[in-house]
């Protein structure tokens, strides 16, 4: 049997990721107090972006070596690092923010410039509704953008920002920060490739704050005519894929059988839950992943360009196929796991019975195939059947994956290896991404050149997504609303339990099965659980040794998107390791974070 420790040897054995490692992040605590040399490290970087290649988009590491190289021509340190990049990602992108109309711009600004004594503001589902009271920067910031035609958000919180763009209201964003917010949406607003310009705050202690305001107002009042180079960005197929969910584009992609019946007739009611339950939610990452595989083996025209080209309404059917697949087992894993919200919201189950959700679920799964199969004609018939039978081999695999966690849940002995759990891991989520992907590339063609790449790069992808998502879980999850460590309450066959059982002395394991045996019991105290099994967690190591298995499944992921060819193909997986693959910060230990429930 293969031990945790032979398994974290080979990872750390194994060819080294090629990219550095991540930023120190108190390289992003640090804004220089002296204005004449914020002033001197912003003119460098002017003059540094003249010579930049436009139309390729920054990366993290990219911009961090050109960061450190302007630092070295002034004679800086490191510790004005942080500072230097938020400067060159603001002239890299000045051009094509300036030449976005001002109603197409979002202003987003802290809570933390606002006047805290006596603001008369209250705090709504999208941040602080300032009254522009004018006693603080933030009325007059505001007032200004809005004489503009901007849309002001105050707020901190980057998923409400990323949907509000994908969402296709808004085209850049305009915004003040302090550094750390700037650290946490750094990859997010690169990878997405969101034009964007934003002034740091003077400190982050959130108290007696302040900011160059002339800077603030010169980027709030840009405005230059079209620059001829464009950045290449995923965000046009992101909103594609989003678009897609919207009435009447889903019914039109998607007809309802029933919606010309009578409202109280029970197969229309039926059949408005299935379809209200697939558009309402979720980042539609997989329907994304389908289109733009098919883009990038297209040449990627969707990358450069908001209009001129056009998505077959068959394609846009085969990614919604992934879609109601994935939405399929999210109504059947609510009700196997008895979870009381998805999407901020009650379950189906919780609202119409777990008879009607299953039945949910079941008509979901069939209106996938039927995306696909009711094509074949357009598609042709090999296409469609080679694209069917991905996923059915998806589905499959998925059904033994949950089904092997289900039935270690009711065994007595509940122990459990690192193998099992990869094992688990690699049904259940990579088939996901496998799917997706190669059904964008075979509506692109052959894919016969692709398949085995797509098969490796997408367990690699997988287990390492789902590795991050039990890290998660102790650091709470805000996308549903869940408690921190409710993956010890439902007693699942996680990655970092099969870790503390295999790296604790005998007492501690058998404390730790004895935990998760309890956890079932009805009347357990929930939180005493989840703080004794967090305690035995650090004392086994198990974060640090989740975070060395991540960094070997990327490095994989990344070794086999090296050699794939055509560019934009490549690029797009890069891509999709950056944005899946994002790390959240490891729990700390004396740190127990709840998460508000749902409502």
């Amino acid at each position: 049997m293969t031990t945790v420790a032979e398994v974290l040897t080979e990872a750390t054995n194994e060819r080294a990721p090629t990219k550095p490692p991540k930023l120190n992040s108190a390289a992003f605590k640090e804004v220089p107090q002296s204005r004449a040399v914020r002033d001197s490290i912003r003119a460098a970087i002017e003059k540094f972006c003249k010579t930049l290649d436009k139309s390729k988009p920054l990366t993290r590491e990219s911009t961090r070596e050109m960061a450190e190289g302007v630092l070295k021509t002034l004679g800086l340190g490191e510790s004005c690092l942080g500072f230097t990049m938020v400067m060159l990602t603001n002239e890299f992108w000045r051009e094509q923010v300036a030449a976005i109309p001002f109603h197409r711009r979002l202003m987003l600004l802290p809570h933390c410039l606002k006047n805290a004594e006596g603001c008369p503001a209250e705090y709504d589902e999208l941040g602080l509704d300032c009254k522009k009271c004018g006693a603080c920067e933030v009325g007059d910031f505001r007032t200004k953008a809005e004489e503009l035609g901007y849309k002001v958000l105050v707020s901190e919180g980057t998923p409400i920002v990323l949907k509000i763009i994908v969402s296709g209201h808004v085209d850049a964003i305009v915004g003040v920060a302090c550094l750390n917010v700037l650290e946490k949406a750094f990859d997010k607003v690169l990878l997405a490739g969101i034009p964007c310009i934003a002034t740091p705050l003077l400190s982050s202690n959130c108290k007696n704050t302040s900011v160059d305001n002339d800077w603030v107002f010169e980027s709030i009042a840009l405005h230059t005519p079209a620059p001829d180079t464009k950045t290449k960005t995923y965000m046009h197929l992101m909103r594609a894929a989003n678009a897609m969910f919207d009435e009447p584009e889903l019914s039109r992609l998607v007809p309802r059988p029933r919606a010309t019946a009578p409202e109280t007739d029970p197969l229309r009611k039926h059949e408005t839950i299935a379809y209200d339950f697939l558009a309402r939610g979720g980042k539609r990452s997989r329907p994304f992943i389908t289109l733009a595989s098919y883009d990038a083996l297209k040449g990627a025209p969707a990358t450069l360009a908001e209009s001129g080209w056009e998505l077959p309404d068959s394609v846009k059917r085969a990614a919604i196929a992934i879609e109601t697949f994935h939405k399929a087992s999210l109504v059947h894993d609510d009700i196997e796991d008895d979870d009381a919200y998805r999407y901020g919201t009650e379950t189906l189950h919780r609202t119409y019975g777990v008879g009607t959700a299953i039945n949910v679920g079941d008509y979901l799964i069939g209106l996938g195939y039927r995306c696909v199969s009711r094509d074949r004609k357009q598609l042709g018939a090999e296409i469609a059947a080679d694209i069917l039978d991905k996923l059915a081999d998806a589905h499959i695999k998925l059904s033994e994956g949950q089904g092997a966690e289900l039935l270690w849940r009711e065994a007595k002995d509940q122990s459990l290896t690192t193998l099992d759990a990869l094992k688990i891991y690699a049904l259940k989520t990579s088939p996901a991404f496998e799917a997706a992907l190669y059904t964008g590339v075979r509506l692109a063609g052959d894919a016969t050149h692709h398949e085995k790449m797509i098969a490796d790069f997408s367990r690699n992808v997988g287990v390492a997504f789902q590795i991050l998502n039990d890290i998660k879980d102790w650091t709470g999850d805000e996308d549903n609303k869940l408690v921190s460590g409710q993956d010890v309450l439902a007693a699942r066959p996680t990655l970092l339990l099969a870790l503390a059982l295999e790296g604790s002395t005998p007492a501690q394991r058998e404390e730790l099965l004895h935990l998760i045996a309890s956890a079932k019991t009805v009347g357990a105290d929930s939180e005493e659980i989840v703080a004794r099994v967090r305690h035995l967690y650090f004392a086994a190591k198990v974060f640090e040794k989740a975070d060395k298995l991540v960094d070997k499944f990327r490095a994989k992921a990344e070794s086999l998107a090296d050699e794939v060819q055509p560019t934009e193909f490549r690029e797009l997986l890069y891509y999709l390791v950056d944005s899946v693959l994002e790390k959240p910060e490891l729990p700390r230990q004396g740190v127990v974070q709840f998460v508000e429930l749902g409502k």
